[in-house]
C-alpha cells in the first residue's frame, strides 16, 4: 500500500493556518521520514517559509507557492543575524502571510525557538509551535545508541557546546559528577576543551564517547572511543558539523548490538 494510500486511512485533521500567524515548526534531524504530518501540512500552507541551514531542502518540495526564506547560520561563514531574523518574522506576518518559521530538529531544543515565540509575544502576533524530533535523540538511534538503558542510567543530560561568553559556559564539573550520560550539541569546535573539563570534574578517562556528524543523512558518519580519545581522533578522522558528541556507558552498546545483528538490519 502506497503512503498516499496509508494516509487516506489516518484521521489526521491538521489545524487551520491562518494569515497573519507564525508558526514555529521542526524539521528533525535531516532525513524526510523524520518529519511530522503536522509540519508537512503547515509547508503545504504557508505563504511564506523562513527557514534554516540543517532543514533537508528537499522538504520544501512540499511547499506550493511560498515565499522561501534561507536564514541559516554557519560558524564562520556569512549568516543572518538573529535580529534580521526576527525582524523578517514580524513583517512577513503584519503583511498577513502564514509564516512558517522552519528549523532543524526541534525549534525549542537549541533552536532559539523559545526567543522567537517571546518575540511574537510580545510583538502581538499569533504564533504556535510544531515539535520535530530532536537531533540527539534521532542521531542515537540512528547510531543504535539507546538514549536509556536500565541499570545504565536513570537521567540524560542534553548540553550546548557553543555558548557566546557573555552567557558563561556550562559546569562540566558538575555534570560529569552525575555519572549520567551527556549529549552536546554544537560541541565538535570545542570537543577537546569539554573533554578535558568533564575528565577533570571527575568522568573516568575511559568513558565511552561518540562523535555523529549529519545523524539520518547519507552523509552520517559515527565516531566511537572514548572521553579521553574522542578528541583527537574526531580531529585525525576529519570529522565536521553538524555533529553531537555524546559520552556515556549507553555508547558501549553499540558495539554489543552490532554484534548480535549489524545496526539498520532487520531479521
Amino acid at each position: 500500500m502506497s503512503l498516499e494510500q496509508i494516509l487516506k486511512h489516518l484521521p489526521f485533521s491538521p489545524d487551520c493556518f491562518e494569515p497573519g500567524h507564525v508558526w514555529l515548526a521542526g524539521a528533525g534531524p535531516g532525513n524526510l521520514g523524520s518529519l511530522t504530518l503536522d509540519v508537512v501540512d503547515a509547508i503545504a500552507n504557508a505563504d511564506a517559509i523562513v527557514y534554516d541551514a540543517l532543514v533537508n531542502a528537499d522538504a520544501l518540495n512540499a511547499a506550493i507557492d511560498a515565499e522561501l526564506h534561507f536564514v541559516g547560520k554557519r560558524g564562520g561563514k556569512v549568516s543572518a543575524t538573529q535580529g534580521s531574523i526576527n525582524d523578517l518574522l514580524i513583517s512577513l506576518a503584519r503583511q498577513k502571510k502564514r509564516v512558517l518559521r522552519l528549523k532543524g530538529g526541534d525549534p525549542y531544543v537549541f533552536g532559539r525557538g523559545g526567543e522567537e515565540a517571546m518575540l511574537l509575544a510580545q510583538a502581538g502576533i499569533p504564533f504556535r509551535v510544531l515539535p520535530g524530533i530532536t537531533a540527539a535523540f534521532a542521531a542515537l538511534a540512528s547510531a543504535g545508541i539507546p538514549a536509556t538503558m536500565r541499570g545504565t542510567n536513570r537521567a540524560i543530560i542534553l548540553a550546548t557546546g557553543h555558548a557566546p561568553k557573555s552567557e558563561g559556559d556550562v559546569d562540566w564539573g558538575a555534570l560529569a559528577r552525575t555519572g549520567q550520560p551527556v549529549i552536546v550539541y554544537m560541541g565538535l569546535t570545542n570537543i577537546a576543551k569539554i573533554s578535558d573539563a568533564l575528565i577533570s570534574g571527575g568522568m573516568p578517562p575511559q568513558t565511552p564517547a561518540s562523535v555523529i556528524q549529519s545523524a539520518t543523512t547519507p552523509d552520517e558518519r559515527i565516531l566511537v572511543a572514548t572521553a579521553a580519545t574522542i578528541a583527537g581522533q574526531a580531529v585525525a578522522e576529519g570529522f565536521s558539523s553538524p555533529a553531537l558528541v555524546i559520552y556515556g556507558k549507553i555508547v558501549s552498546f553499540r558495539d554489543e548490538l552490532q554484534s548480535i545483528i549489524p545496526i539498520g538490519v532487520t531479521q
